[in-house]
């Protein structure tokens, strides 16, 4: 089969229902994925360099690549690590080494830009958090030198329906307060973050809320010494598309949460449970039933809020030598 590689271009209308079509054709109806989902997730964040190539035979797009890295991002983020933020192949074109040449393009490019290391998936604006496991292309990545990610090559997606949801027995009262965060509290939330939680989270919220993004979706548990905790929930008209975490196989309104934490100080005293509690109590309040928390090994945690697992990814690296 004869291919071509064009550049993917964000501003092109057609370019974003070819990434989506190609994308669900190869991955099934669990993991569609919606125009506003592309064109957002096409959006570059501060610092960040992203590009992507169609594969294309005759005038037909049968193939994406999309790879992005952070080499003028904060200094308190990685820049020799890139992502391949996406690849996908038509069903009718796959096994014809089509999926080979667009990641070795992916590969390069992050070379160019000075990555040392490549990840899948995971990037700013994810697309998925590894490959999923449901998938089965593991080997693909494998055969290409790509190995399990050495700080734990497994993440999980958990969900539940919260239209029962009621407060665990084993969440006990804190000393402070969980309310959804005001506008006057951005700065608040932002110090906490650089304090207790710099690098990703703390760049996320910031591009989060100079993007438009509600600071309300942000919960926030105020103590004594000011903000001790935070989670971020997702409702279905939030910033953030609400797809980013398919939750098809869940009953609507949907929902998310997460990240979530609390200050080192007060952790292991149940503060975590509280501000995960007052999250989950929200979305229901609010109407949300199918709810995901996503990118988390932490099993054992939620499950003890009702939470089961739901999506599996295996986050796999490769060394660009």
């Amino acid at each position: 089969m004869t291919y071509t590689f064009a550049p993917v271009d964000k501003d092109d209308p057609r370019h974003l229902q070819w990434l989506a079509q190609i994308w669900n054709a190869a991955c099934g109806d669990e993991l569609t994925i919606s125009l506003r989902f592309v064109d957002f997730n096409l959006r570059p964040v501060a610092g960040e360099a992203k590009a992507g190539v169609f594969a294309t035979v005759g005038d037909e797009p049968v193939g994406f690549v999309l790879a992005s890295a952070l080499p003028d991002g904060p200094s308190d983020m990685r820049r020799d690590s890139g992502w391949i933020d996406a690849i996908a192949v038509s069903p009718a074109a796959q096994r014809r080494g089509i999926g080979s040449a667009l990641l070795a393009w992916a590969e390069d490019w992050l070379r160019s830009v000075g990555c040392t290391v490549a990840l899948t998936g995971g990037d700013m604006r994810p697309f998925v958090s590894g490959v999923p496991s449901e998938l089965a292309v593991e080997a693909f990545f494998h055969h290409r030198d790509y190995v399990e990610h050495p700080f734990g090559s497994v993440v999980w997606d958990v969900a539940r329906d919260l239209s029962g949801y009621e407060t665990p027995a084993t969440v006990r009262e804190v000393p402070g307060a969980v309310r959804p965060a005001q506008p006057r509290d951005e700065q608040a939330l932002l110090g906490f973050l650089a304090t207790e939680f710099p690098g990703r989270w703390r760049f996320e919220c910031e591009q989060f809320l100079q993007d438009g993004g509600r600071v309300s979706d942000f919960m926030l548990l105020w103590t004594n010494s000011g903000v001790t905790g935070f989670c971020r929930l997702t409702f279905e008209d939030s910033l953030w598309p609400i797809e980013r975490y398919y939750p098809y196989r869940l009953p609507r309104p949907w929902g998310q949460l997460g990240p979530i934490g609390v200050a080192r100080s007060v952790r292991g005293q149940g503060f975590g449970a509280a501000v995960l509690d007052a999250g989950l109590r929200r979305l229901r309040d609010n109407g949300v039933n199918g709810c995901v928390i996503d990118w988390t090994s932490l099993l054992e945690f939620y499950g003890k809020f009702g939470f089961r697992p739901y999506r599996q990814y295996v986050r796999l690296t490769k060394g660009l030598h």
